[in-house]
């Protein structure tokens, strides 16, 4: 039985990428690495649509978030974190461990934090030095407005922008200067279309210029170091050789399809999956949908063990469980990355299945019917 990945991270890897990784090792010091990472770094800036440095970290999407908390702020500033999810409760959990000042805003699982509320905070909070935002909270399957966040903040703030983007860059439009964020954050098992292994991070002028002042304790994941080698298309450290050079493929990949045309394939995607999801009787887990994955409600009756079971046995399929106090009670489905029409078919056709065998009464073929006229329409 062929086996299908519809979570979100690890995402699907492209024949292509996978390919590129399989060539022989070569030295991360010679000439030839070296001129790989250099296209690297120019076409990250494409992705994240800046002319500012994006470092590539060997950690996951969390490396990235801790070397920006640890290099850009000292102990003692003052951080706002929204919490929203589990993905923004790393945010919080990060400012108190590195400045020990955070003030907590916490968002109901599903909602998106207003922009009305953020200026609250900052108003209550003049001596800000960061705030802290998940663009596409991977728990929720929620979306925040980052565009009017970043405006706001710039508009009544010195704070710094930190912005979790981990599944919203290649899923959402993005972009990272003329938004006027200071600190982006992407992991390669997401929109990349990568293996786990890498953190990518977007940094700011008026970031690098803090970064560059401040004396912070740091070793591997500092941004310091990172940006200094950066310059010389280098890395501080030995990086993940292999993960780097099919990275330079599916940054080609996403080069040839065109950002634009990701941002739009990812909404067409998610809004037919939505529809799917409706259509097979479920209700809709967030008021503001990501484009990079749907949660939705279990049917009531239906047992997420007997049916987790049934879609990835009997059918295959892999989708991402409920977290925290959602778990066996919502179900999360990936359209992030290397994903196209038929995918969504394909994962609603599986989800009908599954709901068939484990006893949900509903109209067989409505989920793939509802997906497929959203698609053609």
């Amino acid at each position: 039985m062929k086996k299908r990945l519809f979570t979100p991270g690890p995402t699907p890897v492209p024949e292509e990428v996978m390919l590129r990784m399989a060539e022989p090792i070569i030295h991360h010091r010679n000439p030839e690495f070296m001129d790989i990472l250099s296209g690297v770094h120019n076409d990250l800036k494409y992705l994240f649509q800046t002319a500012q440095p994006v470092v590539v970290l060997s950690a996951s999407g969390t490396g990235g978030m801790e070397a920006a908390v640890s290099s850009c702020f000292q102990r003692g500033d003052k951080l706002i974190t929204v919490n929203g999810g589990k993905f923004g409760a790393r945010w919080t959990s990060l400012a108190r461990i590195f400045t020990g000042n955070c003030i907590e805003e916490m968002v109901p699982w599903g909602e998106a934090v207003t922009p009305e509320r953020i200026l609250e905070l900052l108003k209550a909070h003049p001596d800000t030095k960061g705030v802290c935002l998940t663009h596409s909270e991977t728990s929720t399957g929620t979306a925040s407005d980052i565009q009017t966040l970043c405006s706001l903040i710039r508009e009544h703030s010195d704070a710094l922008i930190l912005i979790d983007g981990i599944t919203a860059i290649g899923a959402h439009e993005f972009h990272f200067d003329e938004w006027g964020a200071d600190i982006c954050i992407t992991g390669s098992q997401k929109g990349l279309m990568m293996p786990p292994g890498l953190a990518l991070v977007a940094v700011s002028e008026r970031a690098q210029q803090i970064i560059d002042a401040l004396d912070t304790t740091q070793f591997y994941l500092s941004l310091k170091k990172a940006l200094a080698s950066h310059a010389g298309d280098d890395t501080p450290f030995t990086p993940a050789v292999s993960l780097i050079i099919g990275l330079s493929q599916a940054l080609k990949m996403i080069r040839r399809e065109g950002i634009e045309q990701i941002w739009n394939r990812h909404e067409r995607l998610s809004a037919a999956c939505r529809k799917g999801c409706e259509a097979l009787g479920m209700r809709l887990f967030s008021s503001s949908p990501s484009f990079a994955v749907t949660p939705a409600w279990l049917p009531e009756g239906i047992d997420w063990e007997e049916f987790n079971a049934s879609l990835k046995v009997n059918n295959g399929i892999t989708i991402a469980a409920g977290q925290d106090d959602y778990k066996g009670r919502i179900f999360r489905i990936s359209h992030l990355g290397y994903y196209d029409e038929l995918d969504m078919l394909t994962v609603i056709g599986g989800i009908e299945r599954a709901l068939a065998e484990v006893g949900h009464d509903f109209t067989i073929g409505a989920g793939v019917t509802a997906v497929q006229t959203a698609l053609i329409d």
